[in-house]
């Protein structure tokens, strides 16, 4: 091997990615350093506990319980512990120390991310991230620098693979949610307590990093509107199949224009943003309705790019290091040019709107009573609440024997505020005539 200057690495946790990043720079350590220009010594492994079993065999003298002492003197930190403290205590200290950060805490970035940036930006250091957002898929980098010069208009993710493997059996094997979330507690796709995952908070944590990186605007996470996917059965899944749709967790992070703010106010640029995360239906010939198993993909739309569409693992300790060591070369290129850090974007300063003055489409699934009438007073009810009907469809799903009986309606909307689309949803539920509203699931990607 070349005789490079040589760089101390610290790495601060050895979980599934932890151990995978350790073992990978002592396996592939004279390459990297090729590539990065500069010999990556790993130091030593802060952890908890020395001696708890881990996925790969790493020499016991690396590990140590003071990542103190072990992060002052590093030149990059590698911080893979995950949460909130101590993390972001260790993060501040490696910065505070000179050293270059490469973290995969989502969680941490999406609620201390301008703390941590401003700590980067004060002593000339960098974070990098790449692995934050959907694991091994490059994401972080082209939005950061490939888009740099371009006006990113949307982004449409899928970027939970524990959900999108639930969703996408659902679909495919019509198997229901409670079964297929079992199967995936058992294959390691989910965590005993799926909460994170099935409730869209992870989910949330990505669409806020991207959405401040795609439009250069600190996003705060309560800003992110957030649903999860406990209420998708079986029921909601044949009546989407049959429409030609796929129900996918996305995160969608959008431009607008025009959009009034929530106390009516215009912003002062004319633009505002909207990130929200929830089951949506997507048409099957969308590029994300290919999307499955517990892949992830981010579909983005930018002014002058036009379409473009990153797809790959999202999880998984290798594949989430190959992630983590691209960053650490990355830093290393840094430390050999020397200079600055370059800091994150975020002058643009846009507001970012409520779910409420976001205008969507809605696919409403109603019960009704299967009697002369009953179709116009829905129709009047959306009329009247300023929602326009696109589609319908109806279907007598018991025959009355001399009664009313029931029938399904199924109602596409054009797009709409959602405030009215909520508001009207109400409406319709109180109606005296609607039965039961059975589903309501926002289109996208159409």
């Amino acid at each position: 091997m070349t005789d490079y200057r040589r760089l101390r690495v610290a790495l601060l946790g050895a979980g599934a990615v932890g151990s995978q990043v350790a073992a990978l720079l002592r396996k592939h350590g004279d390459e990297l350093a090729d590539r990065a220009g500069a010999a990556l010594d790993l130091v030593g492994i802060a952890v908890r506990n020395p001696d708890a079993p881990r996925d790969v065999d790493l020499p016991r003298e690396l590990f140590t319980t003071d990542a103190e002492e072990l992060i002052v003197g590093a030149d990059i930190v590698i911080e893979l512990m995950g949460g909130i403290e101590p993390a972001r205590e260790q993060i501040l200290l490696a910065l505070g120390s000179g050293a270059d950060v490469v973290t995969a805490n989502k969680a941490l970035l999406a609620t201390h991310g301008p703390e941590i940036f401003d700590a980067a930006d004060q002593v000339g250091a960098s974070v990098y991230y790449e692995a934050a957002a959907a694991g091994a898929i490059p994401i972080i980098r082209p939005l950061r620098d490939s888009l740099a010069g371009d006006r990113v208009q949307r982004i449409m993710g899928i970027v939970n693979g524990t959900t999108n493997y639930i969703l996408d059996r659902m679909d495919r094997e019509g198997s229901d949610f409670g079964d297929v979330l079992a199967d995936a507690q058992a294959l390691g796709y989910a965590e005993a307590d799926p909460t994170a995952d099935i409730e869209g908070y992870d989910a949330a944590q990505k669409a806020a990093i991207l959405a401040s990186l795609a439009f250069h605007t600190a996003v705060p996470l309560e800003a992110v509107h957030r649903e999860g996917i406990t209420q998708v059965d079986k029921q909601m899944m044949d009546a989407a199949r049959h429409a030609g749709f796929v129900i996918k967790l996305l995160a969608v992070c959008e431009r607008l224009t025009g959009q009034p703010l929530e106390n009516g106010a215009e912003s002062p640029t004319g633009e505002a943003i909207s990130v929200r995360v929830y089951p949506a239906l997507i048409p099957r010939e969308h590029p994300l309705a290919s999307v499955h198993g517990a892949n992830n993909a981010v579909f983005v739309q930018a002014e002058a790019a036009g379409n473009l569409m990153f797809y790959g693992a999202g999880a998984g300790g290798v594949q989430t290091a190959s992630a983590v060591l691209g960053d650490v070369v990355s830093a290393a290129r840094r430390h050999i040019a020397g200079g600055v850090g370059v800091g994150e974007s975020t002058r643009a300063n846009l507001p970012v709107l409520p779910i409420g003055r976001v205008t969507t489409r809605y696919q409403i699934t109603l019960e009704v009573s299967d009697e002369p009438g009953v179709l116009a007073t829905v129709a009047g009810t959306l009329s009247d609440g300023r929602v326009s009907i696109a589609t319908v469809e109806q279907t007598v799903i018991t025959e009355g024997n001399g009664e009313p009986g029931v029938a399904r309606i199924v109602i596409g909307t054009h797009r709409a505020l959602e405030q009215d689309l909520s508001e009207t949803v109400d409406r319709l539920a109180a109606s005296g005539v609607v039965g039961r509203v059975v589903s309501v699931l926002r289109v996208e990607g159409d």
